[in-house]
């Protein structure tokens, strides 16, 4: 099943039926509290038999599912992206930084965004004012409880000044950290179950009507497990409302490409749906 934050309040999807969380027998305002749940997926099947049925929300209706959770992140989990980073890096001499943490037992972790840096659907992600080469990082993302479970799933876009990263690795906070640098939605996947290794995440950047990039990949080629992330990220370190843990791109653009505004973005993931965001 499926849980949205919209502006007309909690929504729950199961079989393309809606239900509304803030009405009737069985009422839920508190989104922390909801997300901060072990049982998630039990209370909301125990719930909807006594849920009001609602109408399908519309795109400008639906919210970032977030409310006082931080944004982390994975970096260098994919073949892919490891390439990517040792390539832009190499004149810093940072080339060899990104291999070696591809090779490590213990990942990159870092703060990607607080909560009002983050967007949902149908909002504009941004370009950093200083950068000339942005692209989006299409991410599954982990909903983490306090506990460190994983209870749910959604789609990320992790956007990044690659210029500025490949300047220096140091620099990486600049080149990831900044107003509208995040995307997430538009809904959380509830499952008792781990997403498969044949899950597929796919980017679509759309400039006018020309698709200028398209690419796709799929979990199985997540370098390290969602369980070993979480874990780590929860080594000597509390989160008191939960957070999402973005688990790191496999999808890279060519060097040749850069984000322009007015470019609209579209993450698709198997079983949790589209999202889609302007540039501006």
């Amino acid at each position: 099943m499926k849980l949205l934050r919209t502006t007309r309040g909690f929504i729950v999807e199961e079989n393309e039926i809606y239900y509304s969380l803030d009405e009737g027998a069985w009422t839920t305002t508190d989104w922390d509290a909801l997300l901060a749940r072990d049982d998630l997926y039990e209370y909301l099947n125990k719930a909807l038999p006594k849920l009001k049925e609602v109408h399908e929300p519309a795109l400008g209706d639906i919210e970032a599912p977030i409310g006082n959770q931080e944004v982390w992140a994975a970096g260098v989990t994919y073949y892919k992206s490891r390439d990517a980073r040792v390539e832009e890096s190499k004149s810093a001499g940072g080339g060899d930084f990104y291999q070696r943490v591809y090779d490590a037992e213990r990942p990159e972790l870092f703060l990607k965004a607080t909560p009002h840096r983050v967007v949902g659907p149908d909002a504009p992600v941004a370009i950093r004012a200083d950068a000339t080469w942005s692209v989006p990082e299409p991410e599954l993302a982990l909903l983490v409880t306090p506990s460190g479970k994983i209870t749910g799933y959604t789609i990320g876009n992790d956007m990044s000044s690659r210029d500025i990263e490949g300047e220096n690795p140091l620099y990486l906070p600049q080149a990831k950290v900044y107003d509208r640098s995040c995307a997430l939605g538009p809904a959380i996947l509830v499952s008792e179950n781990l997403l498969p290794p044949s899950t597929e995440i796919r980017l679509d950047v759309l400039r006018g009507e020309t698709t200028e990039f398209s690419g796709s990949t799929t979990l199985e080629s997540l370098r390290r497990t969602p369980e070993e992330l979480v874990r780590y990220l929860y080594t000597s370190n509390r989160f008191p409302a939960g957070c999402f843990l973005l688990t790191g791109t496999g999808i890279i653009p060519p060097d040749a490409f850069a984000l322009q505004n007015g470019d609209q973005i579209r993450i698709t993931i198997t079983g949790i749906g589209t999202l889609i965001n302007s540039v501006g």
